[in-house]
């Protein structure tokens, strides 16, 4: 586990789910090689939808763009080792 390694760029999470985010990616980098981001992303995003309920994404890599809305209190983007991890619940329509 890679528990305080990870750089939060930008999040409106409360804390104690931006931990559970971080913590949640840190498994995932122990259960997936870091080049299967595709992986580590699904895993992310069945954790997040078991615990918060449906709706959340996940985009795992080292050089991606996005744009998106969300539902408040559920963004975060951060750093950990080599790779980017931004986690959102989508926002409803």
């Amino acid at each position: 586990m890679l528990e305080g390694k990870a750089l939060v760029q930008d999040t409106d999470m409360p804390v104690k789910m931006q931990i559970h985010a971080m913590n949640t990616a840190s498994r995932a980098l122990d259960l997936y090689d870091v080049s299967d981001c595709k992986s580590m992303a699904a895993y992310i995003k069945k954790e997040f939808d078991k615990v918060y309920g449906s709706g959340w994404q996940c985009v795992v890599g080292s050089n991606f763009g996005c744009f998106f809305t969300h539902s408040q209190g559920t963004f975060i983007y951060f750093a950990l080792e080599t790779l980017n991890f931004l986690i959102f619940k989508a926002a409803s329509a």
